[in-house]
């Protein structure tokens, strides 16, 4: 009976103490904090903030000698900005300029000119930072600093602001703006009727909200009404942007010359109907500083514009992933390359450089993202054309994977697809160059995974195929190649008495042939398999067709592709 009665007061005990603390935690939560901080709260000796959000670090100086992070400018601000290590410079890209800000009291330069810098970059706590006075020439922004709080606002030409305004209380009792989206925050600011408000964000009852002196926090949905909506108005004119050459009325036929040492006799070089831009490979990677190793004709290029050709140089990085991975470390190897290029393409009156970098490391991915960054505005400048080559999306690390098609693409004015090699040299199965569904496929995603414009986009195509050999050897089947002309390919025909037979499949005429034990095969290049891949330039409405390579080619050829390619629908 005594233990009934106990173990009754036990049950009593603990329900009135789990009311008690009921209670107390509901009072807790209906009892606002009165508590009230300052501007230490953010812990920042000059915070900056931008859509009410606070930056991990702070600014540094004031008014005209105000600097901020370079993190921040490359979070906020542009996210192609770099820091050079080697040089311990800031290169900033844009449509047009090539910037390079330095510290040390170099020169700083603009597209290779020198300028002067009030303020220099400096570096603290292995942080850097960057003066605001070149941030507002190269970008359409606001950097808004209030002198009572030191805090420092990022704005963007364009951006929408809603504003609101406090509500009048009872008893004109002011309104607490708090660090948190709880009345249980300490309060940053008490806010009289009618302070305006700009409002960065929301939730269920509160806005995330900025005063005009810069603190940021949360005021009570209830206790604001909106006000205007603005929006940030543009301080620069836009820059106008580059119109690269391109056909009146049609599109681009280009065909690369293959320069290997002697530059051919060009009185030997037959009619090209049809032709607009050639690409001779003059220019290529020499040593891990950037220098170029030049095979450029002058008597080559007054041969072209003698029958209105665009010469459009390429370089090549030798295909060496070692020396390109070199050459790209710094910015000062990549102005070697480049500042030569700009040289060559002056001294020879080149319309355009077409850039043909392969067998790249993924680690120099953005590297070679950055050397074309900073090609592109200068050789614009000297108003020339740039093109860049790049292969089919694989899992390739060296041939595929280092490209960033979408990001090339934005900065360069015409992206050309080496649309072969589907079946390549050493291929352990023989099959075609280059089937048209291959290419197709090819083609389509680019354009779609990677949004790259189809005015901008050029299909290249193989004027050359490759003669397969199956043997069995000890059981397997063994499969080499050679690559042949088309020439050769049609003497095979009429030497071996074969009848070609078009496989829908691919899209192209095929042949094969005893020799021996040995099976021969060749999926042909020919007029038929180049009309189809014009019909894919149509299609797709593309700024063009190139071909690889001039020599490899029938005659007939350029009046298929110029027949094709100008043909209405």
């Amino acid at each position: 009976m005594v233990i009934k009665k106990l173990f009754r007061w036990m049950i009593l005990l603990l329900i009135c103490a789990a009311l008690g603390y009921f209670a107390y935690s509901l009072t807790q939560r209906e009892v606002p904090n009165d508590e009230h901080v300052g501007i230490e709260y953010y812990g920042k000796t000059k915070p900056i903030f931008y859509n009410g959000e606070i930056f991990a670090d702070s600014a540094i100086g004031e008014k005209d000698g105000l600097k901020l992070p370079f993190e921040f400018v490359r979070t906020y601000i542009d996210s192609t900005i770099t820091y050079d290590n080697s040089s311990k410079s800031v290169i900033v890209t844009t449509e047009d300029k090539v910037v390079r800000l330095r510290t040390n009291g170099q020169k700083s330069t603009i597209n290779q000119q020198p300028i002067n810098l009030q303020f220099p970059i400096e570096s603290q706590d292995d942080v850097v930072y960057i003066p605001i006075d070149p941030l507002l020439d190269l970008y359409d922004l606001e950097i808004r600093e209030n002198e009572q709080t030191g805090i420092v606002t990022l704005v963007k030409a364009g951006n929408p602001i809603q504003y609101g305004l406090v509500t009048k209380q009872k008893k004109d009792k002011p309104v607490p703006m708090r660090t948190g989206a709880s009345i249980r925050e300490p309060i940053l600011s008490d806010l009289a009727a009618d302070t305006s408000l700009m409002i960065w964000n929301e939730t269920d009852e509160w806005y995330h909200v900025q005063l005009e002196n810069g603190l940021v926090g949360y005021v009570q949905k209830q206790q604001v009404h909106l006000d205007r909506n603005e929006t940030v108005p543009h301080r620069k004119e836009p820059v106008k942007p580059y119109i690269p050459w391109k056909p009146t009325g049609g599109k681009i036929n280009l065909t690369w010359e293959h320069v290997t040492g002697k530059n051919p006799n060009t009185d030997e070089i037959g009619p090209m109907p049809g032709l607009n831009v050639i690409s001779p490979t003059w220019f290529h990677l020499a040593d891990a500083e950037g220098n170029l190793k030049n095979n450029a004709d002058a008597a080559y290029v007054k041969w072209a514009h003698g029958r209105d050709l665009q010469v459009w140089g390429l370089v090549d990085n030798s295909f060496d992933p070692k020396l390109t991975s070199q050459a790209l470390s710094t910015y000062d190897r990549r102005m070697t390359t480049i500042k030569q290029l700009l040289s060559f393409a002056k001294l020879y009156k080149l319309e355009g450089i077409n850039l043909d970098y392969e067998n790249v490391s993924t680690k120099d991915k953005q590297n070679f993202i950055q050397f074309v960054r900073e090609f592109t505005p200068l050789a614009h400048e000297q108003d020339l054309v740039v093109s860049i080559d790049v292969t089919p999306k694989s899992e390739s690390e060296g041939w595929s994977l280092f490209l960033d098609r979408r990001v090339l693409a934005e900065t360069v004015d015409y992206m050309i697809l080496m649309g072969y090699d589907e079946h390549w040299g050493s291929s352990p199965k023989a099959g075609s160059v280059a089937s048209l569904p291959w290419v197709e496929n090819a083609l389509t995603r680019i354009l779609e995974e990677d949004d790259v414009p189809p005015s901008k986009f050029i299909l290249a195509v193989p004027t050359f195929t490759r003669e397969w050999t199956e043997e069995q050897v000890e059981g397997k089947t063994k499969v080499t190649s050679k690559a042949i002309f088309m020439s050769r390919q049609e003497r095979t025909i009429r030497e071996k008495k074969l009848t070609p037979t078009f496989l829908e499949e691919v899209g192209q005429n095929y042949v094969e042939y005893k020799e021996g034990t040995a099976v021969k095969k060749i999926w042909m290049e020919d007029a038929v398999s180049m009309k189809s891949r014009v019909e894919l330039v149509k299609k797709y409405n593309l700024a063009g067709i190139a071909s690889w390579r001039r020599g490899f080619e029938e005659p007939e050829i350029w009046d298929v592709i110029q027949e094709n390619l100008t043909k209405r629908p």
